[in-house]
């Protein structure tokens, strides 16, 4: 079976819940989403209130004090915010990647080897068996392998060790000084083999969520290498299916899954910074247009707030003093304008008791990106 681009973009914007706002509880939500990226305290309120009706933010606060939503580094070794149910074994699916990343050689110059990392690890989730901030931890690692090993000792560690973030307060559940708890989510994974029954699980629920996909894809979601991506969605066999992209290659999808026709109508969007369904895919043009690629994913990874049009990147946009700033890379009808003038009045309530200007720290890529129409939509 064919697939076009237009109805790759439906479908993943579909399971997304991006064609259209769904009531459902923020934990349910963030399962039938996979995962949401969580590096900027905001983004994954930002990214369901995108997705849900009524979404309130005291909704995702609750979720995540009660752990039912639980944030943890993940897929491409970066914060995600999770399901609790999801997270044991989407970090057994990752053990590979983050034993070599985490372990490896920066672990090395600290003068402490793999073999070292894994005797502390039980030991530190015994530490953490309460909310420890980093400056207790690196004290308490301090003891063991010494101050001028603690600082690179608690580098590897915190993304290796099966650790889960602890909400602090503030505006957004998480505060610039984090403080982290033993996850205590089943057994504590070892070793630098892939865990294979845990990738094909991860493959399934990516598929589910961001599908249909490539091996490529799937590998870039959650930066394992292709070979055991690969073989694990060979093993799956009929669990999946295959179809053929616009492009000849290969994608897998799982059976049954939603695909909407090409036409089914996409209503603007102003998506958080780094959203999960701008880095879900090693081919990103399904969602973002080959030409403004460079200007929103900069050039050290940060991935800029955007105007979703008609279910593509369109342009940026950022929370200012009385709205929202919104700059299109093209023209854009007067009735999207108007869409994306209610979504802005829409966030900018959103954020107001929280963190009205949310994202400043980054307005300093807004120089370098060229002109654009630039409108502000007031809150």
């Amino acid at each position: 079976m064919d697939i076009t681009a237009q109805e790759l973009n439906r479908a993943t914007l579909g399971r997304q819940l991006l064609l259209g706002r769904e009531v459902l509880e923020a934990g349910e939500a963030v399962r039938r989403v996979v995962a949401l990226q969580a590096q900027h305290a905001a983004s994954p309120y930002v990214a369901l209130w995108n997705r849900l009706a009524g979404f309130a933010p005291t909704e995702l606060d609750a979720a995540f004090t009660e752990r039912a939503v639980v944030k943890a580094t993940l897929m491409r070794i970066t914060l995600h915010a999770v399901h609790a149910d999801d997270h044991q074994v989407f970090r057994e699916a990752m053990q590979q990647t983050l034993y070599a990343s985490r372990l490896g050689y920066r672990f090395a110059a600290a003068g402490l080897t793999p073999a070292d990392g894994e005797a502390l690890v039980p030991e530190l989730l015994d530490f953490a068996d309460r909310p420890r901030t980093a400056a207790e931890v690196q004290a308490w690692l301090a003891e063991r392998v010494g101050e001028e090993k603690a600082a690179g000792a608690w580098w590897g560690l915190k993304a290796y060790a099966p650790l889960l973030h602890v909400p602090t307060g503030g505006p957004w559940s998480f505060g610039a000084r984090s403080s982290f708890v033993a996850a205590r989510t089943g057994p504590v994974p070892v070793g630098r083999e892939t865990m294979t029954e845990a990738l094909r699980h991860l493959v399934v629920r990516y598929l589910a969520g961001f599908g249909p996909a490539s091996v490529a894809d799937v590998a870039q979601f959650a930066m394992v290498p292709r070979a055991p991506v690969r073989r694990a969605l060979l093993a799956l066999d009929d669990m999946v299916e295959r179809l053929r992209g616009p492009d000849g290659t290969v994608l897998y999808d799982v059976p049954g899954a939603p695909r909407p026709s090409a036409d089914t109508p996409a209503p603007p969007r102003l998506m958080a910074m780094w959203d999960s369904v701008l880095l879900a895919h090693a081919d990103r043009s399904r969602v973002i247009p080959p030409a403004y690629r460079r200007l929103v994913i900069r050039v050290n990874g940060d991935v800029l707030p955007t105007l979703l049009v008609d279910g593509r990147v369109a342009g940026v946009w950022r929370a200012v003093d009385g709205g929202v700033e919104a700059t299109a890379f093209h023209d854009l009808p007067g009735a999207v304008w108007d869409g994306l003038a209610a979504e802005a009045a829409s966030l900018t309530a959103l954020l107001a008791g929280h963190d009205p200007e949310v994202y400043r720290r980054y307005h300093h890529w807004w120089t370098k990106l060229p002109d654009g129409r630039v409108r502000l939509l007031k809150g």
